[in-house]
């Protein structure tokens, strides 16, 4: 939120691009506790100040006029009356804030203010609004390849075998489940709160609860107040943590079940180990949640098991961004060297495909896209690989579990092949191009 502010004021002509603001700045570390002493230096002689604080109620912008207050300090506390109470708070929205803060107070500074960049004329040209009757929307959600995908695509297989059941989701990457295609997630906490939330539930009922877990969350308070929690009061849920290896959400740093060497940090501590440790003992573990049927079937083991006490599975795999950051420089290395590396890419047969689309709504993964197809007997385009693909195999995956048209093919990229390589190559083609040959002339053709 600071940077937003920081552009407001640029853009109001009151800061710089280096942070340096003509307005005083106050700029919280943490919500609680409020720091007396410097709210009340910083206050002082002035005539107003404008509490940013997003969301509602307004308990900072409350305790700061209780406390200006009790010290007979009469700087007025603006905040909610020009900001709204509810949304995010993005540069535009905190642009009309402040300066109409600074309009009521400080007029003069807005005096020589250079012109705010304004999108509306844009947004409102017709051209423009024509785009949304032919441009569908793209939801945020997760990134190509990221191992969460075939997670939640498990559990919607489940759902539609047992039914729906509460889940308790959690902060991180794993909150785009509540998102398109997936909307699975029915309440958000705190961070690592997902199974603690999830405790609400622990009463006698017809089907478990589920809670989602990153292990970041895990780390930060999960272990204690959310696992912990569910042994000691013997919680008869699910608890699923996701382990992508990292604290991917925030950029990729470290963690304690991280499986990298670390020489600064204790990194390769097991989460399963852990959880077993504080009591858990229904736990399972899956090393790559890429196996949709294997996380479909352990899913519905934790859901159906008559055994009592929390349900724990551990889901792993590498954070998909955090793995092509650090293999592609690898890749790229050995492919200049000369060595034999092969890159698998997947691919959509037009001609097994039929163009229902259940994988893109089972997946929604940003690479599987539609196209036309010249089949006059489809009426419907059908599935698509683009050239954002990194060959994770969710696609292929999902469609087998899912008993879905077998139209999904890998394929090898052999990068500096050998000549093995090319004889097999040429032999395919040989065996592929006649069996082309027999098709067509065995296919019927139709007089016009």
């Amino acid at each position: 939120m600071y940077n937003s502010v920081m552009r407001s004021l640029q853009q109001l002509g009151l800061a710089d691009v280096y942070g340096q603001s003509s307005v005083p700045l106050y700029v919280m570390n943490v919500a609680y506790p409020l720091i007396d002493d410097e709210l009340i230096e910083f206050c002082s002689g002035k005539t107003a100040v404008l509490m940013v604080e997003e969301g509602a109620p307004e308990y900072i912008e409350q305790s700061l006029n209780t406390l200006l207050r009790r010290r007979d300090i009469q700087t007025r506390v603006s905040g909610k009356d020009v900001l709204p109470m509810g949304g995010e708070y993005t540069a535009q929205v905190l642009l009309k804030g402040i300066r109409e803060f600074i309009a009521q107070y400080a007029g003069a500074l807005l005096g020589n203010q250079p012109p705010v960049p304004d999108p509306t004329s844009v947004l409102n040209d017709p051209k423009v609004k024509a785009l949304a009757e032919v441009v569908p929307s793209r939801p945020a959600g997760f990134c190509t390849g990221c191992p969460e995908r075939p997670i939640f695509a498990a559990m919607k297989l489940v759902e539609k075998d047992l039914g729906p059941h509460h889940v308790s989701a959690d902060i991180g990457c794993h909150l785009f489940s509540i998102l398109p295609p997936f909307n699975i997630g029915g309440t958000t906490m705190g961070y690592g709160l997902g199974p603690a939330s999830a405790s609400a539930f622990n009463v006698e009922a017809g089907k478990r609860s589920i809670s989602v877990m990153g292990d970041g969350g895990f780390w930060h308070n999960g272990l204690a107040s959310s696992v912990g929690n569910a042994v000691f009061n013997k919680q008869d849920g699910v608890i699923l943590i996701v382990d992508n290896y990292y604290s991917a959400a925030t950029g990729g740093q470290d963690i304690m079940s991280s499986r990298a060497f670390n020489p600064g940090r204790k990194t390769n501590n097991s989460i399963v180990q852990a959880v077993k440790g504080i009591g858990a003992s229904w736990v399972r573990q899956i090393d790559r949640t890429y196996d949709v049927a294997r996380m479909r079937d352990t899913l519905r083991e934790a859901l159906t098991t008559e055994e009592k006490g929390p349900k724990i599975i551990v889901a792993s795999s590498e954070c998909m961004l955090n793995k092509q950051r650090r293999v592609r420089p690898q890749f790229l290395k050995a492919v200049k060297d000369g060595k034999r590396v092969v890159k698998e890419r997947f691919g959509v047969d037009e001609d097994v495909c039929t163009g229902d689309h259940a994988c893109i709504r089972l997946s929604g993964c940003p690479s599987l896209s539609v196209k036309h197809t010249e089949d006059p007997l489809k009426d419907d385009p059908v599935a698509a690989i683009d050239n954002s693909c990194v060959g994770c195999g969710n696609c292929g995956e999902v469609s087998e579990a899912a008993v879905l048209c077998p139209s999904f093919y890998r394929a090898d990229i052999i990068h500096n092949p050998t000549s093995w390589d090319r004889v097999v190559h040429r032999l395919r083609n040989a065996v592929i191009g006649w069996l082309q040959r027999r098709r067509k002339a065995n296919r019927i053709i139709f007089a016009d």
